[in-house]
């Protein structure tokens, strides 16, 4: 179980992150047309999973905006936002905001927090995924990981990006 904290109140999720070394897990996501999205999807790119609990709070928000400014850029990478929001609203958000060089997923009916350990066991936010980042290589495995302290913080971005070079 990780600790982390929610404007200072300790709240925990079912694990730890997947160590870097490790494979990552299959999946099974879905996108805003209702499409199942795996691991197979984006084979042989580098992956950076940027999970977070609901994208209509401003972190959250923010950080799928800055990872989509920082996408443009990067070759043979796609940054897969991950949270438990419909699939409906991830959508929307995206096609608001002009999103388009992410994959903004849904894990509103998979295993995909319990299997990456960043689902949320307790507090007002139960059920939710943590804010987390998990960079992988184009071979699936984990380069970099941060299990981001206190959910209203963003994820260390430079970091994140700087693994994959």
């Amino acid at each position: 179980m990780s600790s982390i904290t929610l404007k200072g109140n300790v709240v925990n999720t079912i694990g730890s992150l997947p160590s870097v070394g490790s494979t990552i897990k299959d999946f099974a996501l879905v996108d805003s047309g209702l499409n199942v999205k795996t691991l197979e999807t984006f084979e042989g790119k580098k992956k950076v999973f940027n999970i977070f609990p609901s994208i209509d709070t401003p972190t959250c928000a923010s950080s799928a905006r800055k990872f989509n400014e920082e996408a443009s850029a990067l070759e043979n990478t796609v940054v897969i936002n991950v949270s438990k929001d419909l699939p409906f609203a991830l959508g929307r958000f995206c096609a608001a905001e002009g999103l388009n060089n992410v994959e903004t997923l849904s894990d509103f009916r998979s295993s995909f927090g319990d299997d990456y350990e960043v689902t949320i066991t307790d507090s007002p936010m139960k059920g939710l995924l943590s804010r987390a980042v998990i960079v992988a290589d184009e071979n699936n495995k984990v380069v970099y990981t941060e299990q981001v302290s206190e959910i209203a913080d963003e994820p260390d971005y430079e970091a994140a990006l700087a693994a994959l070079k």
